[in-house]
């Protein structure tokens, strides 16, 4: 059983939804009965679910939660709705304009507790797979609240860290409205610098730790990158194991992507030249620009990501010959200094503010560069989703970004930097654009990649060795 706040379509943020939404069906495709359990928040109501539940009580501290289920089947993964209109009944699905909503801390313990009792009532499950600090608790009440239960008697525990940055952070003084006992505000329990973690309950608790590469597993037991966490995560590196997010090429794959102009692929390339030529139509740049090495940029606005590298260096990049198409929002400071580029380059750069995603596979497909200089990347999907668009990476050798792209000669796939300074960043994409020219060898680099595979399938297989070997009856 998933338990996560966020599943692909009906409840989406980030990538956590894009994971929750297709390993399940890859699980399934393998033989593995799977439940996704997610709150059943405004716009999931649009999902063809039938109410299975109704008035359910969920206990938390002193209070008394009515519950009802909603049940909906597809691929072969049974997906649980949670439902109470005064929590989940909302716009944002974790705050609105104005912040993080004041009661996450009861939202997600009574996402927690209601998948025990689905799992009592509907589904039980041999596995709980807990997705980030939103489902830290579920690891938490098995091995306290419910440590005496017989249903749960051999039931196991996984939590996969997706953002080790998202900690799920309160005040020790909520422990009992969501019923939690005193004796876990310990350090080496569920405190954390005076507060509480969600999160580290779950890191604490789990019988299993992954996330979501090999080179972040490594990373997050640093000071570095590991948020306060990687003393624990080091006590604890025997559990965890870092697997690599799959990507869907049904909805990424330029020889069918409905979103795009022309498809094109590894054989026949023609089509990714007419891609570019309506991409820079679109954004507003000129017909010039087909002669120039045009970059991609399609993200979040979050100082995670890189943006300050690039404002440092965006005066002498664009004395060079090159172009840039941008798709995001985020951090004030991050949109204004893209527009301030715009302002100044109007024919060099474009940027579209907000998601959009039908244009985000038309730059995947008509950029010749994708940009991803991220200060930290846990896996990252747009570089994998590039190479499959012939749409040459350049990344920073951080988490996903270093495990799935090459700068290695006779397998590259892509070009790679490590300090992060401004200069390494702009000598790469140099280096790159350098190489752009030489259009043989930047043809051959496109189509290996291309042909690269990181379907979920392959992901889903590690998982299921990982749900053996804690609980034999899974294999």
């Amino acid at each position: 059983m998933m338990v996560s706040s966020e599943a692909s379509p009906w409840a989406k943020s980030g990538g956590l939804a894009d994971v929750v939404g297709a390993l399940p069906i890859a699980l399934a495709q393998s033989g593995h009965p799977v439940a996704v359990v997610i709150p059943r928040y405004m716009h999931a109501q649009e999902a063809p679910a039938q109410r299975v539940l109704s008035g359910l009580p969920i206990l938390l501290g002193s209070a008394s939660y009515d519950v009802s289920v909603w049940e909906m089947s597809s691929g072969g993964v049974t997906t649980y709705f949670i439902e109470n209109a005064g929590l989940y009944g909302r716009e944002g699905l974790y705050g609105d304009r104005y912040g993080d909503y004041g009661d996450n801390h009861i939202r997600f313990a009574l996402l927690c507790k209601a998948a025990l009792e689905i799992s009592r009532l509907l589904f039980q499950a041999d596995i709980f797979h807990c997705h980030d600090w939103q489902a830290g608790l579920v690891p938490v009440y098995l091995k306290t609240s419910a440590a005496v239960d017989p249903t749960f008697l051999n039931t196991k525990t996984i939590t996969t860290i997706h953002n080790l940055g998202y900690q799920g952070i309160f005040k020790s003084g909520v422990m009992r409205d969501i019923s939690l006992p005193g004796w876990l505000y310990r350090s080496d329990l569920l405190e954390f610098w005076g507060d509480i973690s969600l999160l580290k309950g779950g890191l604490v608790f789990s019988d299993a730790l992954t996330t979501v590469s090999r080179k972040y597993a490594e990373e997050i037991q640093t000071p570095e990158y590991g948020f306060g966490m990687d003393g624990l995560l080091r006590a604890r590196r025997g559990s965890l194991t870092g697997i690599i997010n799959g990507v869907d090429y049904d909805r990424w794959n330029p020889q069918t992507d409905p979103a795009i102009p022309v498809h094109y692929s590894a054989s026949d390339l023609a089509g990714k030249q007419a891609c570019k030529r309506e991409l820079l139509r679109e954004m507003g740049l000129p017909e010039a620009a087909m002669k120039r090495p045009l970059l991609g940029i399609v993200s979040r606005f979050a100082s995670q990501k890189g943006f300050d590298l690039i404002g440092d260096i965006a005066w002498d990049l664009f004395e060079d010959d090159v172009s840039l198409v941008v798709l995001g929002n985020g951090e004030s400071r991050y949109e204004e200094m893209f527009q301030t580029l715009v302002s100044h380059f109007p024919e060099k750069v474009a940027l579209q503010i907000g998601y959009n995603d039908r244009l985000a596979h038309r730059i995947e497909a008509g950029s010749d560069i994708f940009l991803m200089p991220s200060r930290y990347e846990p896996c990252g999907l747009n570089q994998i989703y590039s190479l499959r668009y012939g749409t040459v990476p350049v990344v920073r050798a951080t988490g996903g970004l270093d495990d799935t792209i090459s700068d290695l000669p006779g397998s590259q796939t892509g070009f790679k930097f490590t300090d992060y300074n401004g200069r390494a960043l702009l000598g790469t994409i140099r280096a790159a654009c350098a190489a752009w020219t030489d259009r043989k060898w930047w043809t051959s680099m496109m189509i290996r990649g291309m042909r690269q595979d990181f379907s979920w399938a392959a992901s889903a297989a590690e998982y299921s060795r990982l749900y053996s070997l804690l609980h034999p009856s899974t294999a």
